[in-house]
């Protein structure tokens, strides 16, 4: 009965060497490299990003905007309340100057003039887009559009260098 134990044993023994011979031979899996952890951020949306308007030779800011789908040149103007439109602009954004209500005074450098509070449903300059701004046409003595602090208020900054005005949504 000995004489089976021990051959039971070395059987094992043998077995258990020759499988690790054959694994040794074995193309084993290639153990995958450590990857390098990339943080990646979501794509800043387009709004967000600054928007320039170029200093004029004359020293303004001038910014050609989108306003309801209408192009509409406006002279920024931060010391202006509010964005103003004269009569002819309010006309291409199909507004009629002569049905609005005229009962709000306002100053321009012409000297005092009647005001028409109106809604706009956007404006959008260089894709700094502002919606519903508050508005006034001007009856008279306003010789170009203003784009004044009911938009500029809203964005969440806008500074004036040198070369340009920078606004940030």
């Amino acid at each position: 009965m000995m004489k089976y134990a021990i051959i039971a044993i070395v059987a094992a023994v043998s077995a258990v060497a020759a499988a690790r011979m054959v694994s040794a031979f074995e193309p084993s899996a290639p153990t995958p490299a450590p990857q390098a952890q990339v943080a990646v951020e979501a794509p800043t949306p387009a709004s967000s990003y600054p928007a320039s308007i170029s200093k004029a030779a004359d020293g303004h800011y001038w910014a050609e905007a989108d306003v309801g789908g209408h192009e509409v040149r406006f002279l920024v103007d931060s010391g202006a309340s509010a964005a103003a439109r004269t009569a002819a602009d309010a006309r291409r954004l199909g507004i009629e100057p002569c049905g609005l209500d005229y009962r709000s005074r306002g100053s321009t450098a012409s000297g005092e003039a009647h005001a028409a509070r109106v809604s706009l449903a956007s404006i959008s300059v260089a894709g700094a887009r502002v919606d519903n701004v508050e508005a006034f046409v001007i009856d008279h003595g306003l010789q170009t559009s203003l784009l004044g602090m009911t938009y500029l208020g809203r964005l969440s900054a806008f500074e004036a260098t040198p070369q340009a005005l920078i606004l940030r949504p």
